[in-house]
């Protein structure tokens, strides 16, 4: 379930902020675009055996009529793996818990509880086998948090740091107070020293893309793939498809039909 949190991505021109926060930025804010050069640099730290590696030139300028400079698409590029990074290590223990029965012991809602959701099967059915309103809930909570991290002051595309996401209990417009921010609710981070802090996030960025290759191993067990060292898992098997966010249980939602019929369309080619 939580793997499909990761197709919730921001836009790539950001939004107008909903307010700055009245404090003067921190230190650590200060604008500082960031360069090749840079990420060549932190390759050679998250791993000196493979280095920098760019075969399609994306942390590069198109030159004329590309709509972002070079140091605007590195931000953006080194804020959307370090996002989706946080959402697989997420997703792939959520999917572990998921897979060996753990679930709420109480109702989902009304009279529905969690363990009749969990009998659907593996993640991926628990997924489809929630009620449309609670698939809602989810997916419109991700788009406000989603929305709250586009308001990032400076923005990780205008000199921000890549990966930081904006106090919660800054936000003087959201309709009731937050008492606790989404990262680092405890302020265990300001602890750290400097070098501290360089050195986790070096390992925060490994452990995300090892959990995005884990991530996507699991749902390609699922559908049947075989894929090194998950074979052995006893992974249950999904029918469905893993990349739509309904099926046939939300069918009274606009469109859904029509995608359906025409997945079965296209299958039967």
């Amino acid at each position: 379930m939580l793997a499909l949190a990761s197709s919730a991505v921001a836009a790539f021109t950001p939004v107008a902020p909903i307010t700055r926060a009245t404090s003067a930025c921190r230190a650590s804010d200060v604008v500082r675009m960031e360069t090749v050069s840079d990420l060549e640099a932190l390759a050679q730290k998250c791993n000196p055996i493979v280095g920098f590696w760019d075969p399609l030139a994306l942390a590069q300028s198109g030159g004329e009529g590309y709509p972002f400079t070079e140091s605007e698409a590195i931000g953006f590029l080194r804020h959307a793996e370090i996002k989706h990074g946080r959402v697989a290590m997420a997703a792939f223990v959520g999917f572990i818990v998921q897979s060996n029965g753990i679930c709420f012991p109480w109702n989902l809602q009304g009279d529905l509880p969690h363990s009749a959701i969990l009998a659907a099967g593996g993640p991926a059915s628990q997924w489809d086998a929630l009620p449309t309103s609670a698939k809602l809930q989810i997916l419109g909570f991700i788009g406000l948090l989603e929305f709250f991290g586009e308001q990032q002051q400076p923005h990780y595309m205008r000199g921000g740091r890549p990966g930081d996401y904006p106090s919660l209990k800054a936000m003087d417009k959201i309709p009731h107070p937050v008492p606790l921010d989404l990262f680092d609710p405890f302020g265990l981070t300001s602890k750290m020293s400097a070098e501290r802090k360089e050195k986790a996030l070096v390992a925060e960025i490994n452990n995300g893309r090892l959990a995005q290759i884990g991530i996507m191993g699991f749902m390609a067990a699922s559908k049947g793939l075989q894929v090194p060292i998950m074979d052995g898992f006893g992974i249950a098997p999904y029918a469905g498809e893993v990349m739509a966010p309904f099926s046939s249980v939300d069918a009274g939602l606009p469109f859904v039909s029509e995608m359906l019929n025409y997945k079965l369309s296209f299958g039967s080619l």
